[in-house]
């Protein structure tokens, strides 16, 4: 495409002591095969106390601090300070391939649609980084085949927001990223709005990003805790009027009458101990595993894969990320609330 004909693109970047991984995706994103007279790189920094300013400041990107807490309110300074026709986010922990652009430009032909997001693979090929792009509960968005919607489809069928973008004018119309919603799901509610004013949201699996997952499974629990602590946050704003948060209320309670069974009868197996009532309580804590090990090995032996720790580690590790995750939704929900963004 002619350089006259194409819209002016904003890649956001917030980021918070990211220096340890942020050069790589400034490097990749010098990279982006796209007119650089349309393009405009601005990054984010919520007052870092690491190196991040100072390996930003090396590449020719416009670098903006941000005091307030949470990454909307740093995405939101982006906003206010950007001058692209679409505007794409991701994540200092990212890196982009040269077509990335280009993709999410052509995904914007169309007038009516409003909103694209993309797909999240993992940028290393160590055991947590491919559990987490194979897991039967996704760490991170991902698409098989590309959709167009004009309405929600919980619970995946959202963009990731280290992948994502939004047409200038209908942030223009619809308003900014809430800045109260932290610890996860951040821009679930910007993108129901968004499709509520009867746009179009393409989530597009060519539009794709690496990301450099959590290295070590406590780091991955505390994102599953800290995502958990944003639905809680989320319901306790909303309640139940947006269409994620429904849905994962109804998880969570199945998850808490699930546990309420099966502690329940865990007691009734002590007091009134029976080989019978052993044998009900033991198959109960032993269908999710074991549907869990099949699921697995059934990918291992499909894919022809030799992963074959994954049959049973990652069971383990699905569980474990499900505890955390309502663990932290209730906490959230049962935290004082707090301070209100004013400013």
């Amino acid at each position: 495409m002619k350089e006259e004909s194409v819209p002016t693109v904003t890649v956001i970047v917030p980021v918070k002591n990211g220096g340890a991984k942020i050069q790589g995706l400034l490097d990749s994103l010098m990279q982006v095969d796209y007119h650089k007279n349309k393009l405009e790189i601005i990054i984010v920094d919520g007052n870092s106390s690491d190196n991040t300013r100072e390996i930003v400041s090396r590449y020719p990107v416009t670098l903006l601090l941000e005091e307030k807490r949470g990454i909307n309110g740093a995405r939101n300074t982006g906003i206010k300070h950007s001058v692209g026709d679409i505007i794409v986010f991701t994540d200092s922990d990212c890196v982009v391939p040269k077509d990335w652009i280009k993709r999410i430009v052509e995904d914007f032909q169309d007038s009516k649609v409003g909103c694209v997001g993309g797909n999240v693979e993992g940028y290393y090929d160590d055991f947590l980084s491919r559990y987490s792009d194979e897991s039967i509960i996704p760490v991170m968005r991902r698409f098989k085949r590309r959709e167009v919607l004009d309405t929600i489809k919980p619970p995946l069928h959202y963009p990731a927001g280290c992948n994502m973008a939004i047409r200038r004018d209908i942030i223009e119309k619809v308003g900014l990223f809430d800045e109260n919603i932290m610890y996860g799901f951040d821009e679930d509610e910007l993108v129901e709005r968004i499709c509520r004013k009867g746009n179009e949201m393409i989530l597009d699996p060519e539009v794709l990003v690496k990301h450099k997952h959590r290295s070590t499974l406590l780091e991955l629990l505390k994102q599953n805790f800290r995502y958990g602590r944003g639905i809680g946050l989320l319901l306790k704003m909303r309640g139940v009027k947006s269409a994620f948060s429904k849905w994962i209320l109804l998880c969570i309670l199945g998850f808490i009458i699930g546990i309420s069974i099966i502690l329940s009868l865990a007691l009734f197996t002590l007091l009134a101990f029976s080989i019978e009532n052993l044998v009900r309580l033991l198959t109960i804590l032993l269908v999710p595993p074991i549907g869990l090990i099949l699921f697995y090995a059934y990918k291992v032996i499909k894919n022809k894969i030799r992963n074959y720790a994954s049959i049973l580690a990652y069971p383990l590790i699905d569980i474990a990320r499900s505890l955390v995750f309502v663990f932290g939704g209730i906490y959230q929900l049962l935290k004082p609330k707090e301070k209100v963004n004013t400013s």
